[in-house]
């Protein structure tokens, strides 16, 4: 989808190994050896660098955890995975998005992605995708805030 030769996931794996890094958070990611069938907020909560983190980095240590655990020991999903992962984790930005054009293209690109897998860069371009053509995103922008 974008086309850039390494992933957010390579990237923070890299950066793990170059102790220069140490007092950055090393990645979001759970350590290779985490078993899967740990909830994803234990994972979380054994992440150390967001235990005083925002509501938006654990948002996104949330993705990385089930992009990571749902992953190929290759780090990539296949399009079966990525469709249920759409179907299951991200349900209320894509119902009733059946039907639209824009959500049939973001799926057809899917389809016709050329490594038949995606990386988790490619992963997150898909989730910024759909939530910017839901009509759950219109809603959330609808809402009042009362002060």
């Amino acid at each position: 989808m974008c086309g850039c030769t390494h992933s957010t996931q390579d990237q923070a794996l890299h950066l793990e190994g170059d102790p220069s890094l140490s007092a950055a958070p090393t990645s979001t990611l759970a350590p290779r050896k985490m078993p899967k069938s740990i909830s994803v907020s234990k994972q979380l909560a054994s992440v150390k660098a967001l235990r005083k983190g925002s509501d938006l980095e654990k948002a996104i240590a949330t993705i990385a955890l089930i992009f990571r655990n749902s992953s190929d020991p290759d780090g990539k999903l296949g399009k079966a995975t990525a469709k249920n992962l759409l179907q299951t984790q991200f349900r209320n930005f894509t119902e009733g998005q059946e039907t639209k054009p824009k959500y049939k293209d973001l799926l057809s690109e899917l389809d016709e992605h050329t490594e038949n897998k995606l990386d988790f860069e490619d992963f997150m371009i898909l989730l910024l995708s759909i939530t910017v053509t839901s009509e759950l995103l219109q809603n959330i922008w609808s809402v009042k805030i009362m002060k």
